[in-house]
């Protein structure tokens, strides 16, 4: 009895230094399986034509920006590019102007079926978009919104509208309602005290939260390969133009469109643990 009781202390160190060796092994395993491709692609995109199909890789990219310079002047990449910018643009303003209202409310009202109301904006994802593309592409045709901009802009934003929801909505929480009720006493009314009070402080969580459906925005393929004839964007572009092209393009091409989707999430993280309604203090 005395043996197991003696033993007991160390079984139990032992039992937590494998948890802990299994855990940082965990977390090695995923940052190599996330990170590796990425460092591959830059390494690649910073490298010249000839020096993509070269093996073994540098550890440090010799920044060669011919393969990028070569990919901005393709027939078709600035057009595409000026499109991306344009409908991403237009589904961060839509998101927000709609999304942050509605966040608001789901912070400040009670009403019955909340909780479930929250669940239903998530589960509009649920929806796969190629089961929508057809009757969504011949709406478009009949009312003349196909091959446009705003009209890409606005799935995009029916795709973005459910994170701007619940991220608001997590922002919103963060803010006692306490200082809008102090400022409705010393004479504000309700918008006056959300201007002057509540805004400046979720001003940084509405920005990342706008940037967030850039960045969905930015990546999105299927419905602007679908909707799109002539003003595709970067990433149906890419889909259209560069899967018979040389490799060194591919590189450079897939560098412009993750590096900017990789700073945009980096800009964001925090609040995305927030999402369902965990106020940032």
């Amino acid at each position: 009895m005395s043996t197991a009781v003696t033993d007991a202390p160390r079984i139990v160190s032992d039992v937590t230094r494998a948890g802990k060796l299994l855990y940082w092994s965990g977390v090695v395993l995923l940052c190599v399986w996330v990170l590796l491709p990425i460092y591959l692609l830059l390494i690649n995109a910073l490298s010249s034509p000839t020096e993509v199909q070269a093996f073994p890789k540098p550890a440090v990219p010799p920044f060669d920006l011919g393969s990028l310079r070569f990919f901005l002047g393709y027939a078709g990449v600035a057009q595409a590019l000026l499109n991306s910018i344009i409908v991403a643009v237009l589904t961060m303003v839509l998101s927000i102007l709609i999304g942050a209202p509605a966040g608001y409310a789901l912070s400040r009202f009670n009403f019955r079926g909340k909780g479930a109301f929250r669940l239903l904006v998530l589960m509009t994802r649920a929806f796969p978009l190629p089961l929508l593309a057809l009757p969504i592409a011949v709406v478009y045709i009949r009312v003349g919104l196909d091959d446009t901009q705003i009209g890409l802009a606005l799935v995009h934003t029916t795709l973005a509208l459910p994170f701007a929801v619940l991220i608001t909505f997590s922002i919103f929480s963060g803010v006692p309602a306490e200082l809008e009720e102090a400022a409705w006493t010393l004479g504000c009314n309700r918008l006056q005290a959300f201007w002057k009070v509540v805004l400046p402080l979720v001003l940084p969580g509405i920005t990342a939260s706008a940037i967030f459906a850039f960045t969905i925005s930015w990546n999105e393929v299927f419905a602007s390969a679908v909707l799109t004839v002539q003003n595709r964007t970067l990433t149906a572009f890419l889909l259209q133009t560069l899967n018979l092209s040389p490799l060194y393009l591919r590189y450079a091409g897939g560098a412009a469109l993750v590096v900017p989707a990789l700073i945009f999430i980096f800009a964001v993280r925090k609040y995305l643990f927030a999402m369902w309604g965990i106020a940032n203090r």
